[in-house]
């Protein structure tokens, strides 16, 4: 419900991680007075568990590669990046009095490579620009007059607001916050969604032998090379675990795996042990006589292939190519890996899913909402780690906010 006789609009942001917080700060640079509310103790939750380890924060690789990252909502998240992209998010990081570069890979991160130092100067400038942030508090949608109504540590509250930011994330890690029950408060307002779904995610086979889950659960496959689908393989290294697999590399192909899990009700990817090593050079290789050796030490001395690699050729070739190791060449460079689901959402990195573009104008209002915009990862779109996450959360929140404030000078 529209406030009245106010100076400045009000607005309410839902949700206190890198979307919302953007959102917040491009509202209160533009005149608006802001209450941010967090059902968390504290915000950025997400965030600063992102920085363990190294904070990513975007990425230096050149616009096309970029947006490719994201797929299949490449032009949605094209025109969310127009006036915030990766080099826009590396000077506003710098104007927060932090410095960054660019790592081998071509990441970005922090000099100190943590989140805290960020957050923490950004929290002042957002209190120094009139932020008011309250945490512990959830949204529970709206009550029947329209104003938002608030769970607090004092009792439900109602809140009204000329206009309403939803960030509130996906649907992974909810015991950071993001547990997707907004999804069910659009719904009952007559919003379509996608279903959420797991991304950046652990994928799980039908079962792996006894011996290759007591002996290699845990044990990274490195220098190896994905493709699904007939695409392009992508190199790097996953993880085997007892149930399937999981790491970088696996993450970096969520998308296709789950559409093609979806469509079918198992994914086929092909894991090449050596991609480093031409099949052709890989059969002379084998074919060479072995003499007394066994095939374990022959592929090792003849390859390199040995350990979780050599396991898993055991586990997934069939077993009459191990009668001429030359015969092994083939299943060394295009080994079938048959994935059945995906890892629970509640494991994953991120979330596809969400609010489709369908439903959103131009500034990410809501079409049958009017004063209600979305933002950040629980809009329909997905993408790998490396910092494409984060720059388009941050990204996202910039439109959203810049489309809140031109929304509310049309009313006036």
């Amino acid at each position: 419900m529209p406030t009245t006789n106010s100076i400045a609009p009000r607005v309410a942001v839902i949700g206190g991680g890198p979307a919302g917080l953007m959102v917040a700060e491009v509202l209160a640079t533009g005149g608006a007075r802001v209450a941010l509310y967090d059902a968390m103790p504290s915000v950025g939750r997400k965030f600063l568990l992102a920085g363990v380890g190294g904070m990513n924060i975007t990425h230096s690789e050149p616009k096309d590669a970029f947006l490719s990252r994201y797929g299949e909502r490449r032009a949605e998240v094209a025109r969310l990046l127009e006036d915030f992209d990766a080099e826009v998010l590396r000077n506003w990081i710098h104007g927060l009095g932090i410095d960054t570069f660019v790592g081998t890979s071509g990441r970005v991160f922090p000099t100190d490579m943590k989140a805290a130092p960020l957050l923490r100067a950004w929290l002042k400038r957002l209190r120094e620009q009139g932020v008011v942030i309250h945490t512990r508090h959830r949204w529970l949608g709206w009550s029947e007059l329209g104003a938002l109504r608030v769970a607090t540590p004092q009792g439900e509250q109602q809140v009204n607001a000329d206009a309403v930011v939803l960030a509130l994330g996906g649907g992974s890690w909810p015991r950071l916050g993001s547990d997707g029950s907004w999804t069910s408060l659009l719904q009952a307002r007559g919003v379509e969604l996608t279903p959420l779904a797991p991304s950046n995610c652990g994928f799980e086979v039908e079962g792996w032998s006894e011996h290759l889950r007591q002996k290699f659960a845990g044990a990274p496959l490195k220098n190896v090379a994905l493709c699904v689908d007939g695409e392009p393989p992508r190199t790097g290294e996953f993880v085997l675990t007892e149930g399937g697999i999981e790491g970088s590399l696996v993450y970096a192909l969520s998308a296709p795996i789950r559409r093609r899990i979806e469509q079918q009700g198992a994914a086929r990817v092909l894991l090449d042990l050596l991609p480093q090593i031409p099949q052709d050079r890989l059969t002379t290789a084998l074919a060479k006589p072995r003499g007394k050796q066994s095939l374990a030490k022959h592929l090792h001395r003849q390859a390199g292939l040995g350990g979780v690699k050599a396991a898993l050729l055991r586990e997934l070739a069939p077993r009459e190519a191990f009668t001429d190791p030359a015969s092994l060449a083939p299943w060394i460079k295009a080994l079938p890996v048959d994935l059945v689901r995906a890892r629970p959402i509640e494991e994953a990195i991120s979330s596809a899913g969400g609010v489709p573009f369908t439903e959103l104008d131009h500034g990410l209002m809501l079409k049958s909402l009017p004063g209600v915009f979305c933002a950040g990862e629980m809009l329909d779109w997905e993408a790998p780690t490396g910092g494409y996450l984060l720059t388009a959360c941050f990204a996202s929140g910039r439109v959203a906010a810049r489309g809140a404030l031109r929304w509310l000078a049309q009313q006036e």
